[in-house]
Parts: structure tokens; sequence; C-alpha cells
């Protein structure tokens, strides 16, 4: 995803929850200032099924599935129930706002952490980063990428998994611990939640799949357009 295409669908986000975007940019400057340039071969999954591990309270009876993947990428907490279950993580997506710890230990480990900076969580940029492994950091903004900064698109940690994991090649995507519907959360992460379920919508249809975790709700989302280029 190229962030002329990402860019009208980042601009439709910032309206629906009246997010400054200069917020967005000075998180994005801050973690710049820590971030490295990522070597992407050693995630590449040019060919692979890759699991895509959410964190909703399912995870953690669905967690076995991972094994049938070829790598997996969890998102936040999902990272600590595949790994008590045994299972590797390839990568973990986080913003650093619950589990930070399991962040610095997986890069102290040489596991890579897309560590996400946005306009709410710059205080934890500035604390944690520095704590981390910068070498198996890959630093990612939902504003205009920099320097070593990424966008890869996406909006919450789950869904960006699934977009990193569709630019860095994977053939199939599997969704494991994902409930669109979850009714432990509050109003404003159900809303995002909406939001991560229209975008894994309009990535299906991007890359010609489709994801068992939209079946039976198609009918119900909003579609983002497709670029005309992607149809």
């Amino acid at each position: 995803m190229n962030f002329e295409r990402w860019n009208p669908i980042y601009e439709s986000i910032l309206r629906d929850f009246g997010y400054p975007r200069d917020g967005d940019e000075r998180a994005r400057d801050v973690v710049a200032a820590y971030a490295e340039p990522f070597d992407f071969d050693r995630l590449d999954c040019t060919g692979d099924a890759v699991a895509v591990v959410g964190a909703a309270p399912s995870v953690s009876e669905e967690v076995n599935r991972v094994a049938d993947a070829d790598r997996t990428f969890a998102a936040s907490t999902a990272a600590d129930v595949v790994r008590d279950a045994g299972h590797d993580v390839d990568l973990m997506v986080t913003d650093l706002d619950k589990n930070p710890e399991t962040a610095r230990e997986l890069t102290r480990e040489g596991t890579p952490v897309a560590a996400h900076a946005h306009g709410d969580n710059v205080p934890l940029v500035e604390e944690w980063l520095p704590r981390l492994e910068t070498a198996h950091v890959l630093a990612t903004t939902q504003a205009a990428p920099v320097d070593a900064v990424y966008n890869f698109g996406g909006f919450t940690d789950g869904d960006r998994a699934a977009f990193i994991a569709d630019a860095l090649g994977a053939a199939e995507l599997r969704f494991v611990g994902w409930d669109f519907d979850d009714p432990t959360v509050d109003p404003a992460k159900a809303k995002k939640l909406r939001w991560a379920e229209r975008l894994l919508h309009y990535l299906e249809r991007r890359r010609g799949e489709r994801f068992s975790v939209l079946d039976g709700r198609r009918g119900g989302i909003d579609p983002i357009p497709l670029d005309p280029s992607e149809d």
C-alpha cells in the first residue's frame, strides 16, 4: 500500500474520529528519532500463509490454529497468548499501550516488533522505544512515512498486522482471535473495530481473497472504494 492510496482512507478515519493530522505527524517525528532502516528480508512472507492473531477474548481458545501457518503476526496482547501456548511470534504489532514489556523482551530475543506512533501515544513512544533493541524495531506511522518510519496501511494493531503481511508478500492471511462484536470493549474501541472490519474488507478485495473472519458480515459493511487500478 503506497501512501497515495492510503491517504484518502486515512483522511476519512481522521474525520470520523476527529483526530488532528498534525498529532500523528508529531508522533511520527518522535519515533523517527529512535528508528533505524529495517531489514525486510527477515520478514519476507512470499508464498507464506500468515496467521494474523487478534486480541479478542476468543484468542486463547483459537491460538493453536497458528501451528498450521508459516508465520505468525500477533497484535498487542495476542503475542503473550501465542507465546504462552508454546508457539513462536514472527512479528508483534503494537502501539505500546498494553504490554510494552513483551515488546522489550521480544526485541531482546531478536524478534521484530512493529512499534506504532500516533497522536495519542507519544509519551509511551518516548518511554519505551529507548528500551527496545532498535535493530529489531519496525517503526510505523499512519501519517506520511519518513526515513525509517514506514506506513503499510491499517488502523488498529490487528488490521495493521494484516496490511504488513500483505506488503511483505503473504500468499494467504488466516485470522485467529478476532471478534468485531467484542462485548468487552468500550464504545471508542467498538468504533475502531468497525473500521478494522472495513479495512480488512478493503484488503481482501484488493488481494482477490476471501477472509473467513468476514464471512456472514460483508452485507453489513460500508465498503471503502478501491482505487481504479485495484479493480
